[in-house]
């Protein structure tokens, strides 16, 4: 969990602002003040067709639900609870008696005590005034699964029975059928959720829960409530495994079922994150045989900023799938969801092996720095660009199995192609600009000695061409010119010896990239945080001068 300051004016302010600028943004919502509940800017009562009304809420911390998901083909008004607590039944009744149009209102209520209890209350209430009322409870969380106490908590798949429900009431079924379809999808459901760190509510000065390092809450509740046990950290494969297995056990799931799939994430997960665990879900229900006809991926039940996911699998059949299918004016919902889903990592097929034969030493012991240094570069980058130096070189480097084997051009060449094909960014486009202009020079020259100045000048001449920078300006380029001129010195003195070139044009990049600690960046990323970038030696011309030597040592750099 972040210890960031909340973003807030009065804590006693923060709900009145925040839902009123969620109802602000909303194309389709206002809010009613008394007694306090956010509706269809439609009024329901006014429609040339009365349709079955939908109220939903709980407490607020678990947006977009419910108010991204006001619109019409789902809810006709949802109550803001106060964080973590449900509505009262005031705010019920009021949205309730506003969202009857004569064909009475369906409640979908998620299963916490306060949240049945209130709706409950509100349903007694309006059935003096003679509206028409019924109730589908969500019960999905198979972390809480017993046969004792009030059982499976409401979770994710309230927006699955939410949209069942609406897409119903849309396309005019009565209260009695849209109440058997949210019944029928809410039974159909089951869900469990993993935390990875705790949240933090924005009015409150601590996490939601306490979490140690290096462990995972699982089964963890969207308020923060202890899951089945803690686990020590894992992979996020076997993170999904583990759900997987207790949401398929409670459901009876078999091969041939046809289920939606549901990957929500707390808060605080970023959506890479959240792919990367649907692609795994599409994985291990596809070995199970398991049919996916529709999958959601995103951030549709949170837990104010929890780090961590929820898996929900819901049951379907076709006339389900129709209404999932159905549009929807709720902003919340996926405007396309996917049909059929299947799954492949997404790997760049491309040829960049490295040849074959004798070792070389030199250029192995230049991958070698680099992958004993990553970390060091990654925080180098960290304090004075965007941290991503690193990450790029190990996407290039990092898996070369070592020793390199080939001759020096196969090998320079090789490496050109890894950098400019797995790199991204400023790094491998220059990176791979130097490779490719030394592999370049040296299949032409003979001599190993002018290949290297020949190689080093053409490449910073190119990389000087690609984005401008010049001695002085804080890039790889500090290294890289005085290597060019010293290898050119070592050639012109008629030196054949590479191994003895190389130690000359060594110390002069080391001592042109540590120049770089005091200088002010006028190029790359580093360039937009200049004043944080001085004291810092470039992690790409500390790079340049491994290529020549060096113990793979970042810290040599800044003493």
């Amino acid at each position: 969990m972040s210890d960031r300051p909340a973003l807030l004016n009065d804590r006693s302010d923060f709900l009145p602002e925040a839902i009123g600028g969620l109802v602000a943004a909303h194309p389709d919502a206002a809010w009613h003040a008394d007694p306090g509940f956010v509706g269809r800017a439609d009024a329901p009562r006014d429609a040339e067709t009365p349709r079955v009304g939908l109220v939903s809420g709980g407490g607020s911390g678990h947006e977009p639900l419910h108010i991204g998901f006001i619109g019409a083909g789902m809810l006709t008004a949802a109550c803001p609870g106060l964080l973590f607590t449900s509505p009262n039944a005031l705010q019920v009744v009021g949205a309730t008696r506003w969202a009857d149009a004569g064909r009475g209102v369906l409640h979908i209520v998620k299963n916490y005590t306060g949240d049945v209890m209130n709706f409950q209350v509100a349903r007694d209430a309006v059935a003096v005034d003679g509206v028409e009322t019924d109730v589908v409870v969500v019960a999905d969380d198979v972390a809480t699964e017993s046969d004792e106490g009030p059982g499976r908590r409401g979770t994710a798949a309230t927006i699955v029975v939410e949209k069942v429900c609406g897409a119903a009431a849309e396309r005019g079924d009565d209260l009695a059928r849209v109440t058997e379809l949210g019944r029928a999808a809410a039974e159909a459901s089951r869900s469990m959720a993993v935390a990875v760190a705790p949240g933090r509510l924005p009015t409150a000065d601590r996490p939601t829960f306490d979490l140690e390092n290096g462990s995972f809450e699982l089964g963890a509740g969207i308020h923060g409530e202890p899951g089945v046990g803690r686990i020590d950290a894992t992979s996020a494969g076997e993170l999904v495994d583990t759900l997987l297995t207790r949401i398929a056990a409670s459901l009876e799931l078999s091969a041939g079922d046809r289920i939606v799939l549901v990957v929500n994430g707390l808060g605080a997960t970023h959506g890479l994150e959240l792919a990367l665990v649907y692609g795994e879900a599409l994985r291990r229900l596809s070995e199970r045989e398991v049919v996916v006809e529709r999958g959601l991926v995103g951030s549709f039940v949170t837990a104010v900023d929890t780090a961590g996911f929820s898996i929900t699998l819901t049951r379907v059949d076709d006339e389900m799938l129709d209404l999932l299918d159905a549009p929807t004016a709720a902003p919340a919902w996926p405007n396309a969801i996917a049909h059929r889903p299947t799954y492949e990592d997404a790997r760049p097929e491309v040829d960049d092996s490295l040849p074959d034969g004798e070792e070389c030493g030199w250029l192995s012991a230049f991958v070698e720095r680099v992958q004993g240094g990553i970390d060091a570069l990654t925080d180098l980058d960290r304090r004075a660009g965007d941290a991503d130096f690193g990450t790029n070189m190990e996407a290039a480097l990092g898996d070369i199995d070592l020793p390199v084997r080939g001759d020096d051009a196969g090998v320079l060449q090789a490496l050109a192609d890894r950098l400019l094909v797995r790199s991204g960014g400023t790094s491998g486009a220059v990176f791979g600009t130097l490779f490719r202009e030394l592999a370049t020079a040296r299949r032409a020259e003979e001599n190993a000695a002018i290949a290297l100045a020949t190689g080093l000048e053409r490449a910073a001449s190119a990389i000087t061409d690609l984005g401008g920078a010049q001695v002085g300006d804080r890039t790889m380029i500090d290294a890289l010119v005085p290597a060019a001129q010293e290898a050119r010195a070592c050639a012109d003195a008629g030196e054949d010896d590479l191994a003895a070139c190389l130690e000359r044009v060594h110390v002069a990049a080391r001592e042109g990239a540590r120049s770089t600690r005091e200088m002010t960046a006028a190029k790359g990323r580093a360039s937009y945080n200049a004043d944080s970038a001085r004291g810092v030696v470039d992690p790409g011309a500390i790079v340049v001068s491994w290529l020549f030597g060096g113990d793979g040592d970042v810290s040599a750099f800044e003493a």
